[in-house]
């Protein structure tokens, strides 16, 4: 890897991590084309890092409140104080953020049959001869923010006449435990998009789009902290891994475009969902998975990777 591919790398990381298009996928799809695997686990693991940064850029205010919202949550617990009813909308914002990260749980049920858990399921599908789901799971991105963005607005009728209702800003337990396992879904499939995913399970709820879309991007970053801890913990006791390969100047290069390139990318997000221009994702995702779907059918048929020349992996 030299520094374009890592500049390269970060930019997709960065744009794709926030827009509902897939960093799994379109990073799948970047290595299939160019061959690249090499030290793929600890770089994407630093990627992962330099978008967390912007997610805390953006959210630094919520989350400090977030986080004086658990506090407050403990402190009253201990005091017999606490009521689920009366709870503050940061309070019901932490403990829904903390319910959906439950099914994340479920990621580490081992497959029966194998040596395999549920979650090295996503590294198999990564493989050549997988190509096929990275297209199959961008569709399922297109379709559900298609329906997610159709949610018709809830309506009441006083007096005979229709008014349009204000969509929920509230989570309930069951809304945060359907838009975890959409995560859960997301981290196991390259191309299925979490952010995107996560917003449209909760558009479909009935939550309001921008408090959905926030409470996406708060999810996944407790998600993004445990994940990146538990692969450099692999990554370093492994004894397959070579630390002296690793280029110190083109992970911090690769960190740092991923970072920059993920702030804008949020920024971008909100103002696009606030303006109805979600179609662009949407008609993006879906080509995208049909080209790889094609190109994954003219693969299967010659057993060769189309880019590369070499034979599929499974």
């Amino acid at each position: 890897m030299n520094l374009f591919d890592a500049i390269m790398q970060g930019i997709l990381q960065g744009l794709t991590e926030f827009l509902p298009v897939s960093s799994s996928g379109h990073l799948a799809i970047y290595q299939h084309i160019t061959g690249l695997t090499e030290n793929n686990l600890f770089f994407s693991v630093m990627l992962h890092i330099g978008t967390l940064a912007a997610v805390v850029a953006v959210y630094f205010k919520i989350i400090l409140k977030l986080l004086a919202a658990l506090g407050s949550i403990i402190k009253k617990l201990f005091t017999r104080q606490f009521r689920w009813k009366e709870m503050t909308e940061q309070e019901n914002m932490a403990m829904m953020i903390i319910i959906g990260l439950l099914p994340l749980f479920l990621l580490f049920l081992p497959i029966p049959g194998t040596d395999m858990k549920l979650k090295d399921l996503a590294d198999k599908f990564t493989l050549d001869g997988y190509f096929f789901i990275v297209g199959l799971s961008l569709v399922g991105t297109s379709l559900l923010l298609f329906f997610g963005g159709k949610k018709k607005q809830p309506v009441k009728i006083i007096d005979g006449k229709r008014y349009r209702k204000r969509r929920r800003q509230r989570y309930t337990v069951i809304d945060a435990l359907i838009v975890g396992l959409t995560q859960c879904a997301a981290a196991l499939f390259p191309g299925l998009s979490r952010s995107g995913s996560t917003l449209a399970a909760a558009q479909l709820r009935g939550i309001d789009r921008q408090k959905a879309l926030d409470f996406s991007f708060l999810l996944g970053t407790p998600a993004i902290v445990a994940a990146a801890v538990l692969e450099l913990k692999d990554t370093f006791t492994s004894p397959e891994t070579d630390l002296s390969a690793i280029n110190a100047g083109l992970v911090i290069a690769g960190m740092l475009t991923a970072g920059i390139v993920g702030f804008l990318a949020i920024k971008l997000f909100k103002w696009l969902l606030g303006t109805n221009r979600m179609y662009i994702f949407i008609l993006y995702t879906a080509a995208v998975g049909l080209m790889i779907l094609l190109v994954s059918i003219i693969e299967l048929s010659s057993g060769t990777n189309l880019f590369t020349q070499q034979p599929l992996t499974f």
